[in-house]
């Protein structure tokens, strides 16, 4: 049974949900996501630019599962920013999604006007269109000078977090301001040998269970959420099978030294990171977001 927890507002949400970052093929997409809420996925979590909220739309509905059992996540992106633009992106984004509210709605990037932005989200979440509200890949003095001139504070911070790149002060800063961490991409896509790490295949054989298997229940164990991402049956109920054991302290202090202290797939503070995803404006393939 996924467990919840419990954000700044008082809203629960489940530790544990479903990724559709670079599905692109949208029957396909579509039925990843009814595959997932029918193994027992709850949370599931899209963007506008993903380009597929359309699809995912269809597989909520089609899912058979209550809309109010459900927690949806979207994101408005760069292009977005601003107040109006904001409120323009939110009405497009639940029209996609064929809802009348969203349970998280977050900033997708730490640029443009994300102030403008922040404001419409807190009118709408002052509305009750919106359950929750946050951010996602704000560093800490983004997050802190946010918190700071916010009349809401973010209930989320999504952020890159895998073992090799475990942000534990950033973690720490996080949960000073009582903003819930949210771990996208928690394999890094197997970038740089995640998945051949001995330690994590030593941990894994050793519970019985995958490297996969491990690298969620760590996360988990750290108190962040987690959205992993497959279009596989079969993997997504493995990635689901993580709630009937428990790392101990000698594997938690293993995982700890796996630590490479930087980011696999995104450096919102590398020049050449910030003119990628500008570009990917101007040519939407979608790449690491």
């Amino acid at each position: 049974m996924v467990q919840k927890v419990k954000l700044n507002n008082g809203v629960e949400m489940p530790m544990e949900g479903f990724g559709v970052f670079q599905v692109t093929d949208l029957s396909v997409c579509e039925q990843a996501v009814i595959d997932a809420i029918r193994s027992g996925y709850r949370l599931i979590d899209t963007a506008s630019s993903y380009q597929n909220e359309e699809a995912v739309g269809r597989a909520i509905a089609k899912s058979g599962v209550p809309r109010e059992e459900l927690f949806i996540t979207t994101k408005a992106y760069i292009q977005q920013m601003g107040y109006e633009n904001t409120m323009k992106a939110f009405e497009e984004s639940l029209n996609n999604l064929g809802l009348d509210y969203l349970d998280l709605y977050l900033i997708h990037m730490p640029y443009g006007d994300y102030y403008g932005t922040w404001r419409a989200m807190e009118e709408l979440y002052k509305a009750g269109k919106i359950r929750a509200i946050g951010v996602s890949n704000f560093l800490p003095d983004r997050l802190i000078d946010l918190c700071y001139n916010a009349e809401v504070i973010p209930q989320i911070n999504q952020i890159e977090r895998h073992p090799h790149y475990q942000r534990e002060e950033e973690l720490k800063i996080m949960q000073e301001f009582g903003v819930q961490p949210e771990a996208w991409a928690p394999f890094a896509e197997g970038l740089k040998g995640m998945f051949t790490e001995p330690i994590l295949a030593e941990i894994a054989k050793k519970h019985g269970k995958t490297p996969a298997q491990v690298i969620l229940r760590w996360n988990i164990q750290n108190g962040v959420i987690i959205i992993p991402k497959s279009v596989h049956k079969e993997r997504m109920e493995e990635n689901l099978a993580i709630w009937d054991f428990e790392l101990d302290v000698e594997d938690m202090a293993r995982i700890a030294t796996l630590d490479k202290g930087c980011p696999s797939m995104l450096d919102t503070l590398k020049p050449s990171e910030v003119k990628r995803v500008y570009d990917y404006l101007r040519n939407p393939v979608l790449t690491s977001l």
